[in-house]
């Protein structure tokens, strides 16, 4: 039997915005925006090429909810978006005004930068070493 990790549900607080800064910072494909009900969607975005795991952007719906938005893991580096070419991501991250929290580093499994997505989420841009 085979399993995968499809889908990644992140808290949002409004789904254009949210759709905006991941296809347009991030440079995600926005994989789909289907009108759900009571106006809810099914909104998943993933980076350029990633056939294995996306995001579910979901809009807060309550007070609960409100509360994780941008502390989805108690301030801890929450996603890994891994790339092939470290500094042509961050540069072009960089022009489009993400914010980064360090600057990059060299460790023993690659160049890594920490950066916020628009909510604050933590996440390393890494480019593991072969």
């Amino acid at each position: 039997m085979k399993q995968k990790i499809a889908t990644i549900s992140l808290v949002v607080e409004d789904y254009d915005k949210a759709i905006d800064f991941y296809t347009n910072k991030l440079n995600f494909d926005l994989v789909s925006d289907i009108v759900l009900d009571a106006g809810k969607r099914w909104v998943v975005v993933a980076p350029k090429g990633s056939e294995e795991c996306g995001l579910l952007l979901a809009q807060a719906a309550n007070t609960t909810q409100k509360k994780a938005i941008g502390n989805q893991t108690g301030g801890r580096v929450f996603l890994f978006l891994h790339t092939d070419d470290f500094w042509r991501d961050y540069d072009r991250m960089l022009k489009k005004g993400v914010q980064f929290n360090e600057t990059p580093r060299e460790e023993v499994y690659g160049t890594v930068a920490v950066f916020q997505d628009l909510y604050g989420n933590l996440w390393d841009l890494l480019q593991p070493k072969s």
